[in-house]
């Protein structure tokens, strides 16, 4: 499928943007371009999959080899080129997962694979609509800051399929060519917001320590910029005027609301105990836990 651009100047010389980084588990083989003249982003992915995204974030293009599908590129697409188009258009995104809670949102911070979309999976079962997977799109209305609703699916590893809901095979593969399975978030009773919900509060999902209970500390001043900094999405793809937007934007985030890390025990089966104490923890800030639907 080819659905470049029409018109790309021949003579337009790409600069190049950014190597690879192996902290994206999408950027593998990633390089980008600016093409100035034609003022587009182009995205290379090892696959051949390409992406055009405008210089404004509005416009994306894509191309895919004849051995790749619609769905293996819109993994692509709903992840890294997502991410940057938001960033292009001056929104602050964080790598999380976000669900609703009393009509008010809480994101789940954290590195690759510590269970982001473990915990949100978790928080489906129990009746709380999933607002949003992998990118955290922020934005402000009148200084208060609201969480984007994003596509209504779950990407979960076959082993967090296993543990939720008995047998890897119980959710469909994503692709057939990745591990990942997705949980549709419009079917089986659940919900999936429309519109953004303001957010209350972020839980980093911390270290992983023995078997004991889950529990909950507030970041200290000196923590709150850095954490924040650390789980940027694509944050890397930034050049200086985004990065001093992304500065102000999660500045402000860091003194506005409950910022939270969460220790956890070794078992992954613990994870509704982990629910339940951010549940907890949710209720004293004034988030009232009321899922849509029983566990």
């Amino acid at each position: 499928m080819d659905a470049r651009p029409s018109g790309l100047p021949t003579h337009d010389v790409p600069e190049p943007w950014f190597p690879t980084d192996p902290r994206d588990e999408h950027a593998d083989g990633l390089k980008v371009w600016r093409l100035r003249q034609s003022r587009f982003f182009r995205f290379l992915y090892a696959d051949a999959t390409e992406f055009f995204v405008n210089f404004r974030g509005t416009d994306v293009y894509a191309a895919w080899p004849d051995s790749s599908t619609l769905e293996d590129t819109s993994i692509y697409l709903l992840g890294p080129v997502l991410g940057f188009a938001l960033r292009l258009r001056g929104i602050a995104c964080l790598h999380a997962s976000g669900i609703a809670i009393g009509g008010r949102a809480v994101a789940l911070l954290g590195a690759g694979q510590s269970g982001k979309s473990t915990t949100a999976a978790a928080f489906a079962q129990l009746g709380y609509p999933v607002l949003t997977d992998d990118v955290a799109a922020i934005v402000e209305r009148g200084g208060v800051p609201y969480l984007q609703p994003a596509y209504p699916q779950l990407r979960l590893w076959p082993d967090s399929v296993a543990l939720l809901y008995g047998s890897e095979d119980a959710l469909p593969p994503l692709t057939p060519t990745w591990a990942k399975r997705g949980l549709d978030l419009t079917r089986h009773g659940h919900s999936f917001p429309g519109e953004p919900l303001p957010l209350a509060a972020i839980y980093v999902l911390g270290d992983r320590q023995g078997e004991g209970e889950p529990y909950v500390e507030p970041l200290t001043g000196r923590e709150r910029f850095p954490t924040l900094l650390a789980h940027s999405y694509v944050g890397y793809l930034l050049d200086r005027t985004m990065r001093e937007q992304e500065f102000a934007s999660l500045a402000r985030l860091g003194t506005g609301i409950a910022l939270r890390r969460i220790t956890r025990g070794d078992r992954p089966s613990d994870v509704f105990r982990l629910c339940s104490r951010i549940l907890e923890d949710c209720e004293a800030i004034g988030c009232i836990a009321s899922p849509t639907m029983a566990r």
